[in-house]
């Protein structure tokens, strides 16, 4: 009778192919490199053939790890339930959280593994602008926020998120002259396009703005202008375009978190979730 997989070593497999480096999965497991080699030497061992490829830059699953990985994260899941379960207390009550539009993609895994491990917690969840948030932060009308960060902005920065220009697929817009631009109303996201555009000798016209995500793509998708998005909230309607369309490079933004001066226990709880699914991102980028 064959003997079980040992969650440990699946826990290993899936940092590593997350990550792709033995050393970032290192520090995700707790384990030293070598610890995170030798139990993927025996996990392989065990399977019978090679789970994952060693390349010179990157790590990454064979077709057998793949397939293993996929059964992995559903028993690590079941595993992972079941403990909180038992051994959580009950959380209840409600949560309310701000967030950007641009940013909400990236809630969606957070919001459903805690979802899943506080089902009788509510999260009323808001989406505004960075200055909507912080005021509603200030006034007591949020618990968490997840912001962008402007200078000196006293927030917790948890990822730097890479800043693109997006496009019409179906208009050559970046050819006209002065270059017709789409600006967020208010944001660092703003402030960083016009910088980028001030230091280079590119005429512009600021011609459209929008407050929200879905305006903006509203309007590059038109073909009117060419606009700056967060690459997590670019839309698969609209073409990244860049240094080849003449266009300068853009600074990263500052993804941050603000905590109200009261938390609840499933606020507490929330804070962490986001902090260590968001935070993982940076650490490994």
């Amino acid at each position: 009778m064959p003997r079980p997989l040992d969650l440990d070593l699946l826990r290993t497999l899936a940092a590593v192919a997350d990550t792709g480096s033995f050393s970032l999965a290192a520090g995700r497991v707790g384990r030293s490199q070598s610890a995170v080699s030798m139990q993927i030497r025996k996990l392989e061992a065990e399977i019978g053939q090679p789970l994952l490829l060693r390349g010179t830059r990157k790590v990454t699953a064979t077709p057998a790890g793949r397939d293993l990985l996929a059964y992995a994260q559903r028993l690590l899941r079941i595993s992972e339930e079941a403990l909180a379960h038992l051994t959580r207390p009950e959380e209840t009550g409600t949560v309310r959280l701000g967030v950007p539009e641009d940013y909400t993609d990236l809630l969606v895994p957070i919001l459903e593994r805690f979802g899943l491990d506080h089902p009788l917690v509510t999260v009323d969840l808001s989406c505004a602008s960075t200055t909507e948030l912080t005021r509603d932060m200030e006034e007591g009308h949020l618990d968490l926020a997840i912001v962008t960060r402007f200078a000196e902005f006293p927030a917790t920065v948890l990822r730097r998120e890479p800043m693109v220009w997006v496009a019409s697929p179906r208009h050559a817009v970046w050819e006209k002259d002065p270059l017709p631009v789409a600006l967020f109303q208010t944001c660092a996201a703003r402030a960083n396009i016009l910088k980028a555009l001030a230091d280079t000798d590119r005429r512009f016209v600021a011609t459209y703005s929008s407050a929200s995500l879905a305006g903006m793509a509203t309007i590059v998708r038109s073909g009117l202008a060419v606009a700056g998005m967060a690459l997590c909230s670019v839309p698969p309607s609209v073409s990244i375009i860049g240094d080849r369309e003449g266009l300068p490079p853009l600074r990263d933004l500052e993804v941050g978190l603000l905590c109200g001066t009261s938390q609840s226990g499933a606020s507490e709880r929330l804070k962490d979730a986001i902090e260590r699914e968001i935070g993982a991102v940076k650490a490994m980028s």
